[in-house]
Parts: structure tokens; C-alpha cells; sequence
């Protein structure tokens, strides 16, 4: 029987006034999801962390923009000045760190990688294959930060992963979500994280989804689902369960994951607010009057 291809290759609904009727929410034990209609119009103070919306940093920039169009005092400047500079400088983290994405230097699988004009096909768009690619590149480098930055003490390790002389990885499975067609001018940026606990798992299968980055629309092109198993190729057969120096790892990460999901939820809900305050004081008042500018004759 032929082995699968190596790793190497491979707010409930509420009832608002105005425009704000648009909200369509859902509610989770653990988070809450906001949609994009619902920040469009601006009349949301979230009181707890969330899974991001995929176009929430273009919402939220616009509602930044509405309240600078109705005219804002100079501290309140500073204030939208303030925001929209951690939207500028965190925003990889606010879209993939609060979903539990791990995006420092030692754990992000690719960054800033340039989309290759020449991979596109005849609608200048980046071919699906493409994405498979981003991904396949994306799992060795999740291996080779292992090896290299987080656990060096097990580097040889980690390394022989990647090889089919010993113990290694083999992809049993990926499901790819595609959100939008990505083109040239562009570059990608990756991400991974494990999808379950890894003490709550006596096997050697583990799964990762994984992020893929759009730098340009600041949003994910695409979503990968990947399922791996750990296989010994001396014994030619899977393994019973992980080693114990990938485990220790996955337990960290899985810790990290956690942590990282708390802070930046925390911290889009402090945007959130801070955003809220500024439409309360500009344009969602009885009395607000846009600011539509004057001219000297």
C-alpha cells in the first residue's frame, strides 16, 4: 500500500434604533462573534472578548472615520490617533493573536512573502494550488522553529521529522477555505496553531489549522485544516502516540494559544470601547451637526 505523500513534500440580537438594526449575532459559551453589520453602523459597546470578524479592522477604521468626519476635539484626535496606531502596528495580532494564533518571530511558519506575478494564472489571480503550497511551506517551518528557536535541546530531533528515515510526519489530510482570490502585488504571511489540547489526546494524530495572511487586504485569504500523523518508517507503521519531547512542546504551545487568545480579545474589546466613546462624543447624539468644513470668500 502506497504511504501518504511525506511532510517535506508536501451581544445576543438586540433591539437598536436607526441604522443599527443590521446586527445579526451569535452567542457562544466562550466568545461571543460580531458581525460586520453590526460594526458598520457603530452602536455596539462589547462587554466581553469575541472572535473577530474577518473585516474588522476595515469596520472599525471606517467608524474612526465617521467620527473625525462629524468633527473631534483635539484630545479626542489624539485619542482616534492613538487607536488607529495600534491598529497599524498590532494588527496581525488582533486578527490571528485572538483567535490563538502565535505571530512572534519564533512560531510564525512564513511572513511577508511575496506573491509571485508569475503564479498567476490568466485572471491574474493566485491558482488554488497556490494556497496548498503556502500551507505545505508553512508545516516544515512549523517544524524548523521548533527545532531552532523554541527547543533547540531536541533540534536533531525535531529536524528528522522531516525526513523519512525514522520517526516523521506524514499529512493525512487538508481542507482548504478559500475567502477571497489573492493577486500580485501582494505578500502572505502565515500562521498555525493546534487545534485541541494535546493532553486530551492519547494518539499520535494531531491537527493544526492554519491562517493564511493577506498583507495587503490585512485580512485571511484562505483557511487550512491539517490533519498529521506521526509515523515511524524503520517499523513501517503509525505510531501509538507523540514522543514525549513533541508532547512537552504541544503542551506549551497549547498554553501559549490560550493566553494569547485572552490578551488580544482583551484588547480589541478595549479598541471597541475606545471607538464607542468617540461616536458617543461625535456623531451618535441628538445633536450632532457633521462638520462639513468652510471656505473664505
Amino acid at each position: 500500500m502506497a504511504l501518504p505523500q511525506p511532510l517535506r513534500r508536501g451581544f445576543t440580537s438586540l433591539s437598536l434604533p436607526r441604522s443599527s438594526r443590521l446586527l445579526s449575532t451569535t452567542t457562544t459559551t466562550t466568545t461571543t462573534k460580531i458581525t460586520q453589520d453590526a460594526y458598520s453602523n457603530g452602536r455596539i459597546a462589547s462587554t466581553q472578548p469575541h472572535t473577530v470578524d474577518p473585516r474588522w479592522l476595515m469596520i472599525i477604521k471606517r467608524r474612526i472615520g465617521r467620527c473625525m468626519m462629524f468633527g473631534l476635539k483635539p484630545h479626542q484626535v489624539r485619542e482616534a490617533g492613538e487607536i488607529l496606531r495600534q491598529l497599524a502596528w498590532n494588527w496581525r495580532e488582533l486578527v490571528a493573536g485572538s483567535e490563538g494564533y502565535l505571530t512572534d518571530v519564533k512560531r510564525r511558519a512564513s511572513f511577508r512573502h511575496n506573491v509571485v506575478w508569475g503564479e498567476m494564472d490568466a485572471m491574474c489571480f493566485d491558482p488554488n494550488p497556490i494556497f496548498t503550497q503556502y500551507a505545505e511551506t508553512a508545516r516544515v517551518n512549523f517544524v524548523r522553529n521548533l527545532a531552532m528557536h523554541v527547543d533547540p535541546a531536541h533540534k536533531s530531533d525535531w529536524m528528522n521529522l522531516v525526513n523519512s528515515t525514522g520517526i516523521g510526519l506524514i499529512l493525512r489530510s487538508i481542507k482548504i477555505d478559500y475567502k477571497f482570490p489573492m493577486k500580485w502585488p501582494d505578500k502572505v504571511t502565515v500562521y498555525q496553531k493546534l487545534v485541541q489540547d494535546p493532553s486530551m489526546s492519547s494518539d499520535s494524530a494531531f491537527k493544526l489549522d492554519v491562517m493564511i495572511l493577506s498583507e495587503a487586504r490585512q485580512r485571511p485569504a484562505a483557511r487550512c485544516h491539517e490533519d498529521t500523523v506521526m509515523y515511524d518508517y524503520r517499523l513501517a507503521q503509525k505510531m501509538s502516540a507523540l514522543p514525549p519531547f513533541v508532547m512537552e512542546q504541544f503542551k506549551a504551545m497549547w498554553e501559549l494559544q490560550e493566553e494569547a487568545k485572552r490578551v488580544w480579545q482583551q484588547r480589541i474589546v478595549e479598541i471597541e470601547e475606545g471607538v464607542r466613546k468617540l461616536e458617543v462624543e461625535s456623531w451618535d447624539r441628538e445633536d450632532a451637526v457633521e462638520d462639513m468644513g468652510s471656505a473664505s470668500r
